[in-house]
């Protein structure tokens, strides 16, 4: 054990010094190689859907890019402008019309008192 030892005296720490060049470098390096990351991730997209119409036809422009034109009131309206195009029609979940009128009861419902 003394022969793999000889010469040493305990436990030294080896710090390397660096120069305030290469720190700004590997800061540098560090920034590009975050904005690269941010600049490739997909960004957020706002609400596409229009709640004034109950149909919207989603239109792909490549494989993963597509937009929504929310501008038909049947399918059959819809499906006419999607002919030939790479596109479908849709229900538009956040139409805003066609529903029940508040007034109107339904009388499968009980009453709780």
């Amino acid at each position: 054990m003394r022969g793999l030892l000889s010469g040493t005296t305990g436990t030294r720490w080896n710090y390397q010094v660096y120069n305030p060049r290469e720190i700004l470098m590997r800061i540098l390096a560090l920034v590009i190689l975050t904005i690269a990351t941010l600049s490739a991730a997909p960004s957020a997209r706002a609400q596409t859907y229009d709640p004034k119409y109950p149909v919207c036809l989603q239109v792909y422009q490549s494989w993963r890019d597509f937009y929504f034109e929310c501008a038909y009131t049947s399918l059959a309206q819809c499906n006419m402008s999607a002919w030939g195009r790479a596109a479908q029609c849709v229900i538009n979940p956040y139409y805003a019309g066609g529903k029940a009128s508040p007034g109107r009861r339904d009388r499968r419902h009980r009453r709780v008192f």
